[in-house]
Order: structure tokens, then sequence, then C-alpha cells
């Protein structure tokens, strides 16, 4: 069977945010709305291909995070080859919610499967970190706080929050930024990951303040 056509980005565009409370993506920060544009296009050609299983999809990126501890583990190019990995898992990440989208085959289910799968990729690339010489009680910080922002998120949904609340400077695209060039850095300077673990736990730290004072505001 012909898999359907995708939909162009404002189609895009419109779904997306149905799906998210009533937020336009087309509104989001430039980092944040590049990353969803480049989305759309591999999601889109993907469809084309006939590759339309949202679920598929996170499983694949969520094994390629599960390798990234032991590859950074590796001299001397452990770094490298780790960041390669969490580039690929967040393609995957973005394709399979993009396909969701316009493939029309979003459930509830799926969007639990991809909250599930991002903390555990999340919870690998902070093990990568800690391999490779940061302090365990600072990545696990680190973690605690990307984890906490999502968690916040979650709950006020539950608590009546109409949309996402906010675009914070800690979303996805951003942890996965740090985490990319942080790897890279530990090529050239054995601080690197100490340095990188610290940088995300302030950035955390932001977003989760701007988050918080959005879903007060909201719920109040």
């Amino acid at each position: 069977m012909r898999a359907p056509d995708a939909l162009d980005w404002d189609g895009y565009c419109a779904r997306w945010s149905a799906a998210h409370g009533g937020y336009d993506p087309r509104r989001a920060p430039s980092l944040v709305r590049g990353w969803l544009r480049l989305g759309h296009t591999l999601g889109s050609a993907l469809l084309r291909a006939g590759v339309g299983s949202p679920n598929t999809v996170t499983l694949f990126g969520l094994l390629i995070s599960l390798g990234v501890p032991p590859v950074a583990a590796l001299a001397p190019l452990g770094g490298l080859w780790a960041a390669i990995l969490i580039l690929l898992a967040a393609f995957a990440d973005t394709i399979d919610g993009v396909l969701a989208v316009i493939a029309d085959r979003a459930t509830r289910l799926g969007q639990v499967y991809d909250s599930a799968a991002d903390r555990l990729s999340e919870a690998a690339w902070v093990l990568a970190f800690a391999l490779l010489g940061a302090p365990v009680w600072l990545a696990v910080a680190a973690g605690a706080v990307m984890w906490l922002h999502e968690y916040v998120r979650a709950r006020a949904t539950v608590a009546g929050l109409p949309d996402i609340g906010a675009v914070t400077v800690a979303e996805r695209p951003t942890r996965i930024l740090v985490a990319i060039f942080g790897l890279l850095a530990t090529l050239f300077d054995d601080r690197a990951a100490t340095l990188t673990m610290a940088i995300a736990v302030l950035v955390a730290l932001v977003g989760l303040g701007q988050l918080l004072r959005a879903v007060v505001k909201a719920l109040r």
C-alpha cells in the first residue's frame, strides 16, 4: 500500500499544536523551531518511503542511546563516536513524533513510550559523562534536574495546565546540543565532562524556574 503523502509544514504545525495544548511551534524559539522543521523534513521522507511506525523509531532511538556509555568509554575517540550516536538518537526521537503527527498515528500509549524513552536516553548520556570523569554526584544532579523539569510539566498538565506552559531554555534540543558538544570537548580537555555536567545543571535549573513561573501563573 502506498504511504500517504506527508503534510506540509503549516499542516504539520497545526496538528502538532493540537497535540500540545495549542502551542504553535512556529512561535517557538529559533533553535526549537529549526529542530522541528528538520524533523518534519526527515519524517516526511520516511513516510513517503513507507516507514510509518512511530514506536519502532522510538525503540531504535532508545537502543542507540543505551550504546552511548560503553562507546564513550572507548579511547581515544570515544567522545566523538558517542556524540555521533546521540545525534542519531536525537533524529530518531524527533522523527517518531513527526511520524505520529503526519501519519495520524499518535496514541496516548505512544506518548508514554516516547517520554519513558527520552528519560532513559538522557540517563544513559549522563552516565557517559560520569564514565568520562565527571563527578558522580554532579552527573546525578544534572539528570535529576532534567527529569524534574519534565515531571513538573507532566504533573501540571494533569492538574489542568492548558498547554505546555512555556518553552524553556532547557528543552530537549538544548540538552542534546549540550551533550553532543560536551562529548566532543572531552577529546581535547579532561575537565570537559565535569564542565559539561555543570552547564547542564545550570541550564536545567534556569529552565525549571521558567517552567515553574509559567505553571504557577496558569494554575493559580
